[in-house]
Formats: C-alpha cells, sequence, structure tokens
C-alpha cells in the first residue's frame, strides 16, 4: 500500500542574528565537503548567492509545469499536457494514473525535464528516494542541456535533492539543500515538501 504522504515539516526561516536557525537540530551548518561538492559539481548553488553578510537572498518564485504549456513543438507541448495530468491525479492521489501519465509524457518527449522533476516529485512522496535521486539528475541534465537552468528551476533541484537525502536517512546532508531551498522560496519549499499543486 502506498503510503499517504510525507509528513510536512515546520521550517522556522530566521536571519543569521537569530539564534538558533534551524530548529532541525546542531550540525546542520557544515556541509561534508563530498555533499557541497558534488552540488558545486552539478551547477547548484547551494549557499551563497548573497554577497552582503547577514542578508538572505532575495525570494525566488520557482517553475511551475504549466508555465511551460505553450512552449516548444507539438511533441513537447504534448508531454507538458500529460505531465500536467499527471500532478492533477498525484494531487487526487490517483497514483497509478499519475505514474502512467508521467509515463505517457516520456514516450511523446524523452527530452522534457518537467516529466522528470514531476516524476521525481511522485516517487519522494511514494517514499522511493533512490529512484527519485536518479530522476532529479536526468531532469537537471535536461535543463542545462536545453539553458533552463535559472534559480526558479534550481530552487526544486536543491529541494528534491534535499528531501531525496532525507529519505536516504541523511538528515545532516538533507538540511544543506532544504534549508537553501527554503531560504530561496519559502513560500514553496518552508515546510521541506514541495506538493502536485506547487509543482503544477
Amino acid at each position: 500500500m502506498r503510503p499517504t504522504g510525507r509528513r510536512r515539516r515546520t521550517l522556522e526561516i530566521r536571519t543569521r542574528d537569530q539564534a538558533p536557525r534551524n530548529p532541525r537540530g546542531a550540525g546542520h551548518g557544515r556541509a561534508p565537503r563530498t555533499v557541497a561538492a558534488l552540488a558545486l559539481g552539478l551547477g547548484i548553488l547551494v549557499d551563497g548567492g548573497c554577497r552582503t553578510p547577514g542578508l538572505a537572498p532575495p525570494p525566488t518564485t520557482p517553475i511551475r509545469v504549466t508555465d511551460a504549456a505553450d512552449r516548444g513543438d507539438p511533441a513537447r507541448r504534448a508531454s507538458v499536457r500529460l505531465v500536467v495530468e499527471g500532478l492533477d491525479a498525484d494531487a487526487k492521489r490517483a497514483w497509478r494514473s499519475a505514474e502512467g501519465s508521467y509515463q505517457r509524457a516520456i514516450q511523446v518527449d524523452p527530452t522534457n525535464p518537467y516529466v522528470y522533476l514531476a516524476l521525481a516529485r511522485h516517487h519522494l512522496d511514494a517514499g522511493d528516494p533512490a529512484r527519485a535521486q536518479n530522476l532529479i539528475d536526468q531532469a537537471a541534465a535536461l535543463f542545462e542541456a536545453e539553458s533552463m537552468v535559472s534559480p526558479q528551476v534550481q530552487v526544486h533541484l536543491i529541494g528534491l535533492r534535499g528531501w531525496a537525502l532525507e529519505g536516504r536517512g541523511l538528515p545532516d546532508d538533507a538540511s544543506l539543500y532544504l534549508d537553501r531551498a527554503a531560504r530561496l522560496a519559502p513560500q514553496v519549499w518552508g515546510d521541506g515538501y514541495l506538493s502536485a499543486g506547487e509543482l503544477r
């Protein structure tokens, strides 16, 4: 039986001069070198972006799949419509229908990065972080191949990577990503969770 969804967490966003900043516990602020190197190697800015000490980066409005509804060739538009159908099914907890829509979207346009992003979210919500990690990597590579990497895209990649790390039992590593996503887009990632409706 599929889980009913990941438990949302409450994350307080505070400025650096307010302590403690993170209610999840101590030690989250230092990422192991391997995680930081991986993040930077994938072109994802994890901790930075604001050069003035003590100031948070400006909020980012993350991409939504419907933003791409009229972009691209007919195959891409048809694939995006199927991704939207999948997200709608996920929101209704119609898991099989959602997965079917995502798989059809891949058949129509296997280069559509939005489908891999949505499918990664789907598998994370199902409690399958290992499968989701591969999909996040595919989405990141396709966004980069299409020169679509932007802060609006990166915030979802960062948040999904954090969610995957948390699902794999690596809370300290996950905090690096989830805290960054929450600072960049508190309205979406402030609870450490991306719903189907928030991605739609």
